[in-house]
């Protein structure tokens, strides 16, 4: 697909079609386009929402450009939201995953450094001392030790260098956001996702719904890529679309400033470390805890809510998750 054809059909408000969107993001991959085509064209693809075609074209050519991993073969879980929802919250996600993990259920962890938001997972956790690699068995040898590993996304779309630093000049969430989560190269078989935008989420559902893996995609009603537990927050699983409340997770409604991230890695690694040592605000802990047990859910079909809260709880009031990540930090 030449630049003039593709760039034709989105500026004048049309959507690809599934093959042509997988070419064109193979195109974008393989550095077809000059830098600046490629801004015109990830302006233009994210300056609406994307059609279902879009994103299983996308999506396909992304997986296809990866680097492949043996993780692939493990019954684990992903747990990572979208981003660009520019709530600057701290990284409740990446602390729910260690929750998880330290309470027995395998998380494989995808993620990157901040675009849209002062410190992404990544960011994070590569200041705690955690050294990500692409090395098949050191990623196996830490899901097998210890429960998790984190997949740097950038070390597995090398492909996407092409665009990385276009991203981060735009500074703004882009198709690569809408992305993200369905392309971890480990190909999970269980996922929770945090969708920033309704439409989006239920186009999540309906393709998450084909793989006929356990799955949770979560949206809160006012904007968040996860339970933030300021208000309603949506849900979609096989078991349908449901909209809750705070107090169905027996929890009280928090504000945004509770959630507040930092203004820089240093602030936001001090909130993480402060959260995952169970020394946060009441709650800080809700929020983390209210993800955890919706991944854990996966797992644990016959349990309700509630009980996953309480396995939650017990993952990080008991220090788990904190002894986890050190025994983690410590083996880098």
């Amino acid at each position: 697909m030449t630049f003039k054809t593709a760039i034709d059909i989105l500026l004048n408000g049309h959507h690809l079609l599934k093959d042509e969107a997988y070419t064109l993001m193979l195109q974008l991959g393989e550095g077809a386009f000059d830098d600046i085509q490629n801004t015109a064209l990830i302006i233009a693809l994210s300056s609406r929402d994307p059609s279902l075609d879009e994103i299983m074209g996308f999506r396909d050519a992304l997986l296809a450009l990866s680097i492949s991993t043996p993780l692939a073969g493990y019954t684990s879980i992903d747990m990572c939201g979208t981003g660009g929802d520019e709530k600057n919250s701290f990284n409740i996600s990446t602390i729910a995953s260690l929750i998880v993990a330290a309470a027995g259920y395998p998380v494989v962890k995808h993620g990157n450094y901040g675009v849209s938001s002062v410190s992404g997972s990544s960011n994070v956790m590569e200041k705690l001392g955690y050294r990500f690699s692409a090395d098949p068995s050191k990623t196996e040898r830490e899901l097998n030790q210890f429960n998790i590993c984190f997949l740097h996304a950038p070390l597995f779309h090398p492909a996407l260098k092409n665009v990385a630093g276009i991203r981060k000049r735009l500074g703004f969430k882009t198709i690569f956001n809408t992305l993200g989560p369905l392309v971890n190269p480990a190909r999970p078989t269980k996922q929770l996702v945090g969708v920033y935008n309704l439409k989006i989420a239920r186009l999540y559902h309906y393709l998450l719904q084909q793989s006929q893996h356990e799955y949770v995609v979560v949206h809160s009603v006012d904007g968040y890529d996860e339970i933030s537990l300021t208000g309603d927050f949506q849900i979609l699983s096989f078991q349908g679309e449901k909209l809750l409340r705070p107090a169905d997770l027996e929890m009280e409604k928090i504000q945004d400033e509770d959630l507040f991230g930092g203004n820089s890695v240093e602030e936001a690694t001090s909130i993480f470390n402060t959260v995952i040592t169970h020394t946060g605000t009441p709650a800080q802990t809700n929020v983390v805890i209210a993800n955890a047990a919706m991944a854990i859910q996966c797992f644990e079909k016959n349990k309700d809510l509630l009980e996953c809260i309480s396995i939650a709880r017990e993952s990080l009031a008991s220090g788990n998750a904190a002894t986890l990540l050190q025994k983690l930090i410590n083996h880098q």
